[in-house]
């Protein structure tokens, strides 16, 4: 089956009134946007990175804690008892 195109004539009205907007573009002003300071994304990495930096302050305190421990002979955390440091 062969594929015919067609070509449309453009028709101009011979009577009548034609229609053109070309003249009346002008600016059209709106309300301003408020725009965040921050993206979304941004606060989410900022949170992300203030939990990683607890999480890491925590984790430092625990080894400190138990190096203490370890240290001076007392208990563990799961019951076993640190020898004290020998120097």
């Amino acid at each position: 089956m062969s594929e015919k195109q067609t070509t449309l004539q453009e028709v101009l009205p011979k009577a009548g009134l034609v229609y053109s907007e070309k003249g009346n573009l002008s600016e059209v002003l709106c309300k301003p946007k408020i725009m965040p300071l921050k993206s979304i994304t941004l606060e989410r990495l900022e949170e992300m990175e203030k939990a990683a930096a607890q999480l890491t302050q925590q984790q430092e305190a625990e080894m400190a804690a138990g190096e203490n421990a370890y240290a001076s002979g007392q208990q563990a955390e799961d019951g076993t008892m640190m020898p004290p440091a020998t120097d």
